[in-house]
């Protein structure tokens, strides 16, 4: 997003804050697809990415009084669907048995919708090498590597130090390096 949207984004959430719900419906316009992209790479299902960011929403409309106003609104509200996400993905961990695993679904990168618009095979690999983080690297990686947001950004999404934010991130480049290498890639 460019700085006008930051700007727009910026005026919506100070309205939204204030009970314009008209405001608010324009920033889930403008957010719906960043909030379902980020929940889908972090649990790779289509349904449960949009039912995660219903989710966002409806808690960030909830809870807009609670938004001071110190980090980017979108940034609070990537924090929210993280939180939201990883909760789910602890409760499913929590939920499956060890004798499931083995029974559980390839992830099918041919499925996103990215990589249906013509993506081309590099980012199709990174969308494979991606899914195969875990989750705490995954949403760093995914929030630096498709957003470009900061370290300070992320750490603000995550609720993480900043150190950690980056050792994570770190992590997840040495895991592509490696799989770069795996798939030859120069």
């Amino acid at each position: 997003m460019g700085r006008n949207d930051d700007e727009k984004i910026a005026g919506l959430a100070t309205l939204a804050k204030d009970g314009d719900r008209p405001a608010f419906s324009e920033l889930v316009r403008l957010l719906m697809k960043p909030i379902v992209a980020l929940t889908y790479r972090m649990t790779r299902d289509h349904d449960l990415a949009r039912d995660l960011a219903q989710e966002t929403f409806v808690t960030a409309w909830e809870k807009i009084g609670t938004f001071r106003g110190d980090a980017r609104f979108d940034s609070w509200l990537y924090r929210i669907a993280y939180n939201k996400t990883l909760n789910h993905l602890d409760r499913v961990r929590r939920e499956v048995s060890p004798d499931t695993i083995g029974d559980q679904p390839a992830v099918d990168v041919a499925s996103n919708p990215e990589a249906n618009l013509n993506r081309s095979d590099l980012q199709a690999d990174i969308l494979a090498f991606a899914a195969k983080l875990p989750p705490q690297q995954r949403v760093v990686f995914d929030l630096r590597f498709y957003k470009s947001m900061s370290f300070g950004e992320i750490a603000d999404v995550t609720e993480k130090a900043e150190g950690t934010v980056k050792t994570h991130y770190r992590q997840a480049v040495e895991k592509l390096r490696h799989f770069a290498r795996e798939r030859g890639w120069r």
